[in-house]
């Protein structure tokens, strides 16, 4: 647990993360008395600078140079010190404009546009969980005649997504036999997860259907296809420049595990799901992190949703040495903005 701080020493500590984060260069004492005007000599300030080593909260590169914020310096600015960062009209308007759902109607358009917006609003690079089929809940099965030998089965989740398939019908159900084997189904599957329609309860479904069974098999696979289907592992990446821009990212061995993770679609999924919370905003600094691949970054995630419930996390990824204020407060807005989009 970290140690209390005085006003003072809080005072110093936040100079020497906004500053740092600036500019990037380690802070002396002199910068924090010229530019944040404490009312204290140097003298005072590289006191409580040391002590703020010592306690942990910050670190020196080299002798002669400032210092630097360490991750344990990060994580009390974070969960202390910072300030909601007010944004402008213009990134209002940047993300408001891009999200509206009178140009997309695709989810996945949504999702992609959002990451690229997040990316741009931050300068840094983020990372969007694709929505998950299989965590949808079942809303309504429709089986609609094309012709006498032909019909369409459309499965409809409470999130939106469709899936449809076209069946070949050996014998000819009359409307109202269509209608009591699709009115059971409805009943017996609303408001299951896809995750839930398994392979014991279709085959307890099929058997309380036995007598309409051939016609229906096909109407099953669908549902069985989407039981076995692979669960979609998609992420939406902007902005992967970014984080290789940053001066933490020079060295080449480090752009070249940052490109790697990139490329490592299911790791990135992986990483962004275990970062899911109910939370409003989570922020993992550094080690904090479970993944070797990032311990030299923060990631800050949120979570998305349709009418209540989660589809997937939003994330954005950097240097330790970011601007949590305004990529908490970008976050907090872009979020809000695509609930807003996808629930309308």
């Amino acid at each position: 647990m970290a140690a209390p701080l005085s006003e003072r020493k809080q005072q110093i500590l936040r100079a020497v993360v906004v500053n740092y984060i600036k500019t990037a260069e380690p802070v002396g004492s002199r910068t924090v008395s010229r530019a944040y005007k404490m009312g204290l000599s140097s003298a005072t300030i590289r006191n409580e600078m040391a002590d703020l080593e010592d306690l942990g909260y910050l670190s020196q590169p080299h002798t002669s140079a400032g210092r630097i914020p360490s991750q344990t310096g990060y994580r009390y600015y974070v969960d202390n010190l910072m300030d909601p960062d007010d944004l402008s009209a213009d990134d209002e308007l940047a993300i408001s404009s891009s999200l509206s759902t009178e140009k997309m109607r695709e989810i996945e358009q949504i999702i992609n546009n959002s990451a690229r917006v997040l990316s741009s609003a931050t300068n840094q690079t983020s990372l969007i969980m694709g929505p998950q089929f299989r965590k949808s809940a079942f809303h309504q099965l429709r089986i609609l005649p094309l012709d006498e030998k032909r019909g369409l089965v459309v499965l409809i989740t409470d999130t939106g997504f469709i899936k449809n398939k076209v069946i070949d019908m050996q014998q000819q159900l009359s409307q109202a036999e269509l209608h009591q084997v699709v009115s059971y189904l409805n009943q017996k599957l609303y408001g299951l997860t896809i995750d839930q329609v398994t392979s014991s309860l279709i085959n307890e479904l099929k058997r309380d259907l036995f007598k309409r069974l051939e016609i229906l098999e096909q109407a099953f696979i669908l549902l069985e296809e989407s039981l076995k289907e692979e669960k979609q592992i998609r992420v939406f990446l902007g902005g992967t420049t970014n984080i290789l821009n940053q001066p933490e990212f020079k060295d080449v061995d480090k752009i070249r595990r940052m490109l790697n993770l990139f490329e490592q679609e299911p790791l990135l999924f992986k990483i962004l799901e275990d970062s899911s919370s109910e939370d409003d905003i989570v922020v993992s600094i550094g080690e904090e992190n479970e993944y070797e691949d990032i311990q030299e970054c923060t990631l800050i995630t949120g979570t998305y949703k349709i009418h209540d419930k989660t589809l997937g996390t939003v994330g954005v990824l950097g240097p330790t040495r970011m601007d949590y204020s305004r990529v908490i407060s970008v976050m907090r807005r872009l979020v809000g903005y695509l609930n807003q989009s996808l629930s309308s």
